[in-house]
């Protein structure tokens, strides 16, 4: 694998990872559009979309948005299904991580899927939720991890 991390600075590229999570959560996952697309879902200084990109072609998007003091959150982590575990969610999440630490934050932040929760501890996440929760309709639960 020699993934190529591109952080997303125009339209296209932005559209590109629009285009995944389509697929992943709207098409795969049943979420509604109107609930997948938000207001983060632009090119600015408060949010850091990035892509992995495998031979030319976008495989895995996600974004990072500014939590709370120190944290960062990171959201709508989606790879496309014919390249999951092949390591570019574990590419995209190091790459999210290293831009937070890049901003000067000290933790990261996420809500996982329950079914993901064994991929993101194994990446040093710890949750920190008191219960599972429901978001868009699947089972979530936060997690945390100190950069």
């Amino acid at each position: 694998m020699a993934a190529e991390i591109v952080h997303v600075t125009t339209e296209e590229q932005l559209q590109m990872g629009l285009d995944i999570r389509k697929k992943v959560f709207v098409e795969e996952q049943q979420v509604p559009a109107e609930e997948e697309i938000d207001e983060y879902d632009v090119i600015g200084d408060q949010v850091h979309h990035l892509l992995v990109v495998e031979d030319g072609v976008p495989v895995a998007a996600g974004r990072l948005i500014y939590y709370k003091a120190g944290s960062a959150k990171m959201q709508r982590i989606a790879v496309h299904k014919e390249y999951r575990s092949k390591g570019y969610g574990r590419v995209l999440l190091m790459a999210l991580e290293e831009r937070a630490r890049e901003l000067g934050l000290v933790f990261s932040v996420l809500d996982a899927q329950c079914q993901a929760e064994d991929f993101y501890a194994k990446q040093g996440y710890e949750v920190i939720s008191d219960e599972p929760f429901y978001d868009a309709g699947i089972l979530h639960v936060r997690m945390q991890k100190k950069l």
